[in-house]
């Protein structure tokens, strides 16, 4: 009787670690693929989706993919000085940083900062969801790890800058300099570009607030701090 047991224990295990790599050869494959091709819809804007059409079923995504050379690097300054100060430095995790959050966090004695790098950041927007448990943060940290083997960092800087939230049902650089300045990303200026980055943590509330006080303050932040980003 217990060889018994221990012989299905066995097998459901071997089939709970089949199913675990498989899980990894999926993301895997996506990884490599998005290598060359653009996303045309991530786990996000997926989520998002699904949120709008329960108000609204003929709801759209606002997303329209550009090449990096189309991105402002205004913007693409403001990013990184907003998100990933030392992005092109560190190999998908910046340790100081996680360090920083848990900190923070344990000083206020809640979940106030992550420290999660853009990679980590994009990791999570193309496959994952924005519940916060540690399973989640570990399957985050493994593809987080694939993209930065597969990718160079310019691949995943256009990556991210062309899928992140930016505002309701709004995705990537183009469609919210449309929806917020009636503009391409190509053009953005500095001031414009700041904003659009302070925006970042918390798009959809920033899109119905865009006048909330926090939100200038932070621009002004990041505007100081934009000429000694590095750009990959």
């Amino acid at each position: 009787m217990i060889a018994r047991l221990l012989s299905t224990f066995k097998q459901g295990l071997l089939i709970l670690i089949g199913l675990a790599l498989l899980s990894q050869l999926w993301f895997f494959g996506w990884v490599l693929w998005w290598k060359w091709m653009p996303p045309q819809q991530t786990r996000f804007m997926s989520l998002r989706l699904e949120e709008l059409r329960q108000k609204q079923p003929e709801a759209e995504l606002k997303y329209q993919w550009v090449p990096y050379p189309h991105i402002s690097a205004h913007l693409k300054r403001a990013i990184i000085a907003a998100e990933d100060a030392n992005f092109v430095d560190h190999e998908g995790f910046d340790w100081d940083g996680i360090q920083k959050a848990l900190e923070k966090n344990q000083k206020k004695g809640r979940f106030v900062a992550g420290g999660s790098t853009i990679s980590q950041q994009l990791a999570k927007n193309l496959f994952l969801t924005p519940t916060k448990s540690f399973l989640r943060k570990g399957q985050e940290a493994i593809i987080t790890l694939m993209i930065e083997s597969l990718w160079d960092k310019e691949r995943i800087f256009e990556v991210y800058l062309n899928v992140i939230e930016w505002g309701n049902g709004v995705f990537g650089a183009e469609a919210a300099a449309r929806h917020y300045y009636g503009i391409s990303a190509a053009q953005l200026n500095a001031p414009q570009a700041a904003r659009l980055a302070a925006m970042v943590p918390n798009p959809r509330f920033y899109d119905r607030n865009r006048g909330a006080p926090g939100l200038a303050r932070k621009t002004a932040i990041i505007l100081a701090r934009m000429p000694a980003a590095q750009l990959p």
